[in-house]
């Protein structure tokens, strides 16, 4: 479950707590930390609701103008059922280490890392597709030579290789290639196997969007 930085924003002031999503299948629980550049998101509670009676109002109160705006961002299938997460700001910062206890990137007792519902997240906006684009390119340009789209690409192509074999297609040593392929794990754009990787949905959904997309 993506969060835009603006609500992140309005959850951390505690001025919105609660989002609503159209999934096909509930995707986070109660306890799942979400990290976003604001700091971290708790999920205090998820239930399915009726569309048809949500008002201006209630809109608002998820940090969209309108419930027609609301209903715009939806994602997935009309008859998808809706889901009304309630928030609340757990602290820290990006990457930092949250108020409520545990470690940056782990999760409360009886929460999920939010990694896990990240990667079978395949609804992706429009906005979620340049996010995640963004980031993969910055990594891209920052390096002496590209690596990340070529690494989505290959573990499509090979899954459940060795790491140092995925590595040496690249001219990387696996103890240069194992990180950079952790960095795209935590993107859920990957998913570890006993031997090697494979791409999880979101990631498959991403490079078909960006194969139609040429």
């Amino acid at each position: 479950m993506l969060i835009r930085l603006a609500i992140a924003e309005a959850i951390a002031a505690g001025t919105i707590r609660v989002q609503y999503r159209r999934w096909a299948k509930r995707r986070v629980k109660a306890g799942t930390w979400i990290h976003t550049p604001a700091g971290v998101v708790v999920v205090d509670s998820i239930s399915e609701c009726d569309p048809e009676s949500l008002t201006d109002d209630d809109a608002r109160a998820a940090g969209e103008p309108s419930i027609s705006a609301l209903r715009k961002g939806f994602r997935g299938a009309d008859g998808d059922p809706v889901w009304r997460v309630e928030v609340s700001f757990g602290g820290g910062e990006a990457g930092g280490r949250p108020d409520r206890g545990g470690k940056a990137g782990g999760r409360p007792d009886g929460g999920e890392d939010p990694r896990v519902g990240l990667r079978a997240d395949d609804d992706l906006s429009d906005d979620d597709v340049a996010m995640v684009t963004t980031k993969l390119d910055r990594m891209d340009e920052r390096a002496d030579a590209p690596w990340a789209w070529r690494t989505l690409e290959l573990i499509r192509e090979r899954p459940a290789v060795l790491a140092a074999d995925l590595g040496a297609v690249l001219g990387l040593e696996r103890d240069v290639f194992k990180p950079r392929v952790r960095r795209l794990k935590a993107l859920g754009l990957t998913e570890s196997l006993k031997v090697g990787y494979r791409l999880s949905p979101r990631g498959e959904k991403l490079l078909d969007i960006r194969r139609s997309d040429r």
